[in-house]
């Protein structure tokens, strides 16, 4: 039984120590890509094709902000849906809102 303890213990401290940090930058890009979410959504733009929404953010060049489904369907996959600052490599970071621009996630 204590064996079992010192292994669950071991794990725990093992897989606490290797997440991933959230780069400090992605509150400000976040807020950022949410305000712009509901800012389209209130001028009437239909977001639920999934499309970008800030093909870079500003203050924030390195992310981008895109509509998606989680979970996610077909249609969040189409190219040109997607951002393409994020699929051709000039950003590295991406943001993604629901159509009701509720986050989703930050990677």
């Amino acid at each position: 039984m204590k064996i079992l303890i010192a292994i669950a213990a071991l794990a725990m401290l093992l897989f606490g120590c290797i997440a991933q940090e959230r780069p400090p930058e992605a509150a400000g890009a976040s807020g950022i890509c949410i305000s712009e979410c509901q800012r389209q959504m209130l001028s009437g733009r239909d977001l639920s094709s999934g499309p970008c929404l800030l093909d870079g953010i500003p203050d924030y060049p390195d992310w981008v902000c895109d509509a998606a489904h989680s979970p996610r369907i077909a249609v969040d996959n189409l190219p040109e849906n997607q951002c393409s600052a994020y699929a051709s490599g000039r950003a590295r970071h991406f943001i993604e809102v629901s159509p009701d621009c509720k986050l989703i996630q930050e990677y």
